[in-house]
Parts: C-alpha cells; sequence; structure tokens
C-alpha cells in the first residue's frame, strides 16, 4: 500500500464519468483507450474523451482543460509528458487524474497497463487516495508587458541560448535579493520535479508532498553556488542578463519562449495544485528503487 501523507487525502465519492488522454501519435496508447472506453461503458461509465483519444474511440472531441471541468477523473494513457501537458492544461478544478505508464519512465505515470484494471476497479468504487502535487505559476515579463504566462508540473527553467555565452539571473524572494547566478542557467523545480531535469544537475529528490520548491543553478560560474530549497509561499523574481545574445524559458521542457535582457520572470506556487491517484500497489520509495535502480550491485 502506498504511504500516506499530509497531503495525500482518501477518497469516497464513487466515479461516474471518466476522460481518457492519449499520447499523440501513439498507436499503443489509442488501442490501450479504445479497449478502456469499451471496459469504462459496460460499466455504465460516462467516457469524454480528448482529440487524441476521439480519434481512436469515436466520439465528440474536447479540449483537455473543457474535458476536466466535466469528468469525475482523468485516465491518461501515455508517459510522463503526456501527464505533464495534461496537469498543465487543467485549470483550477481539483479532479483527480490517473496516469497508466505506456512510456519508458514513468516516475509520474505509476500504474502499469497490467494493473489497470484492478487500480480502476477501486477508483470506480471511490476506494482510492490522491496526492496534491504543486504546479508552478510562471509570467515573463518585457518592458511590463506579458511574452508569457503559463503553469509547470515539473519545473520552469532559464537557460542560455545556443548563441549566448554566461547568463547572470538576479534573483529576489518576495522582494529581497538572494544572490546573482552566473551560468548556464537556473531550474526552479517543484518536488515533482525533483526526480527530472534538477536531478541531473545535483538537486535533491523531494516526496511529492513537500511544500517546497528547489532553485538548482545549471553549471554555475561560482561552484559555491549550489542548490536551494525554498517555501513554496514565496514568490520568485528573476531578472535575466545574457551576455551575448538570448536566454530561453521552457516550461516542463515543452513549451517556452526566448527572453531578452532586462526580461523579469515570475514564479510562485499555484493555488491550485494538481490532484494525482496514488498506485495502491506501489509506495513512493518503490518508484524510486526501481526507476533509479537504488541497492542495486
Amino acid at each position: 500500500m502506498a504511504e500516506r501523507t499530509s497531503q495525500q487525502t482518501s477518497q469516497r465519492a464513487s466515479i461516474h464519468s471518466v476522460g481518457l488522454c492519449v499520447k499523440p501519435a501513439s498507436e499503443e496508447a489509442g488501442e490501450a483507450a479504445r479497449e478502456l472506453a469499451l471496459w469504462l461503458a459496460q460499466r455504465g461509465i460516462r467516457v469524454g474523451c480528448d482529440p487524441e483519444a476521439a480519434r481512436w474511440c469515436g466520439g465528440e472531441a474536447q479540449a483537455r482543460a473543457a474535458l476536466a471541468e466535466k469528468v469525475d477523473l482523468l485516465v491518461v494513457l501515455g508517459g510522463d509528458g503526456t501527464l505533464l501537458s495534461v496537469a498543465r492544461e487543467v485549470a483550477s478544478r481539483p479532479v483527480p487524474i490517473l496516469g497508466v505508464n505506456l512510456g519508458m519512465l514513468g516516475f509520474l505515470a505509476e500504474v502499469a497497463p497490467e494493473e489497470q484494471q484492478a487500480v480502476l476497479e477501486r477508483v470506480l468504487a471511490g476506494d482510492f487516495e490522491t496526492v496534491e502535487r504543486i504546479r508552478l505559476e510562471v509570467q515573463a515579463e518585457r518592458r511590463g508587458v506579458a511574452v508569457l504566462q503559463g503553469r509547470a508540473l515539473n519545473d520552469a527553467v532559464i537557460a542560455r541560448s545556443d548563441l549566448s555565452r554566461v547568463i547572470a539571473l538576479e534573483t529576489a524572494m518576495d522582494g529581497v535579493p538572494v544572490t546573482t547566478y552566473r551560468g548556464d542557467g537556473l531550474i526552479i523545480a517543484t518536488p515533482t520535479g525533483s526526480t527530472a531535469y534538477t536531478l541531473s544537475a545535483g538537486g535533491p529528490i523531494l516526496t511529492p508532498d513537500s511544500r517546497v520548491f528547489v532553485l538548482t543553478p545549471i553549471c554555475p560560474h561560482a561552484l559555491t553556488q549550489r542548490p536551494l530549497v525554498l517555501p513554496d509561499s514565496v514568490t520568485l523574481e528573476i531578472e535575466v542578463h545574457p551576455k551575448d545574445g538570448t536566454a530561453q524559458l521552457t516550461l516542463d521542457g515543452q513549451v517556452g519562449v526566448a527572453l531578452e535582457d532586462g526580461d523579469r520572470v515570475r514564479v510562485a506556487a499555484s493555488r491550485h495544485p494538481a490532484h494525482f491517484v496514488v498506485s495502491p500497489f506501489h509506495s513512493r520509495f518503490e518508484v524510486l528503487r526501481t526507476k533509479l535502480g537504488w541497492g542495486q550491485a
């Protein structure tokens, strides 16, 4: 059984409608969605589809944000990348999200295809738990005008472009100067994102329920600039100064914008976290042991 945490919540309401979200251009995910839609319909569950799922299951295609407003549960068939895009598109409604791992890694999509029906039987009966995962609200401004606004489940990354050299990132917390990072860039990661890019850059692993985020410099010029863990109640403001050319702001490695000298990036925890269904068959540390090969000779 998965470990319980302060941000993990038991659910008892039955599920009457399910939205299916499918990894684009994946025949495996499409076939899985078609089989799942039939399985759900046989149990009297209303099924909605995002545009990709609708290609395989028929019926009306709905944007993911609209789908999340109408259903009791979102099932995402794909990998962590698909889950990241779904979690960004879900707005303020706390709809539970269940990830079925058809990808390569599966830190977020904890349920294996062979476990899917057993997990769903419990979920449909209302016997499941969710964990809140912090989402970041990110805004980039140029001379007071927003050039990007978005959410991130994993991280917001400010990095030098191919044509720039060292970039300087003047970083403040709630208006109080922290430091100026000089190097290849900076990763602002949630606990969910602590096993992603920031891990490869030397950041710590955080449990999903942690109420913090971490700043991890990328190849810092000063080796004393190490990862910094901050409470999720603060607002970060980062002023960007590329030495040459431009920099790049990227959210979850999927969407982004080019940044110019003097642009400002504001990052804060969203008031609306994502709610992920916890697998009843795997603990968080079992997932880490398996995915990271902990304890192997």
